[in-house]
C-alpha cells in the first residue's frame, strides 16, 4: 500500500459541469471556459496522467499528452489504467504502430500501462523519460 499524500485535482468547463454530474469532493476543483484551458491547466498542474477507462474524450486527451511528450513538450509519465483489459485493443493498435515503424522503440515506452492505481503510481515514481530525438526522419528513410 502505499503512503503517499497525493493530490486529486479537477478541472471542468463550466459548460460540461452544468451537463454532467462533477466530482466535487476533490483537493481541488477549478471551473474554466473552454476544453482548451482544461487541457492546458490539466498540463501545468500534473505531475502525470493516468486515463481511465473511458470514451472519445479520454482517447483524445490521452493522445494529446502521449503526443506532447513525444515532442519533448514534457517529461511527465502517461498511464492507462487497464481495468478488465479495457485498453487491450488500443495497446494492440500502439504496438502494430511500432511493430510497422510509425512510432519509434522509445515513444512505445511514453505508454505506461498498469492494472490497478497503486501499480501505476510505483511505474510513475520510477518513470524516467525516454531520451528526445532531434531528427524525425531523413531523407533516406523515405
Amino acid at each position: 500500500m502505499l503512503t503517499a499524500a497525493w493530490k486529486v485535482i479537477g478541472i471542468i468547463p463550466d459548460g460540461l459541469l452544468r451537463r454532467e454530474v462533477g466530482h466535487l469532493n476533490l483537493t481541488e476543483l477549478h471551473i474554466v471556459d473552454s476544453m482548451h484551458e482544461r487541457k492546458a491547466m490539466m498540463a501545468d498542474l500534473s505531475d502525470g496522467f493516468i486515463a481511465l477507462p473511458g470514451g472519445y474524450g479520454t482517447f483524445e486527451e490521452f493522445f494529446e499528452v502521449v503526443t506532447w511528450a513525444q515532442l519533448g513538450m514534457h517529461r511527465k509519465p502517461c498511464c492507462l489504467l487497464n481495468v478488465e483489459g479495457y485498453y487491450d485493443p488500443m495497446l494492440a493498435m500502439i504496438d502494430r504502430a511500432n511493430e510497422d515503424k510509425f512510432l519509434r522503440p522509445q515513444h512505445r515506452k511514453l505508454v505506461l500501462v498498469g492494472k490497478s492505481i497503486e501499480d501505476l503510481l510505483e511505474q510513475m515514481n520510477r518513470y524516467t523519460a525516454p531520451q528526445s530525438i532531434d531528427k524525425w526522419i531523413d531523407r533516406s528513410m523515405t
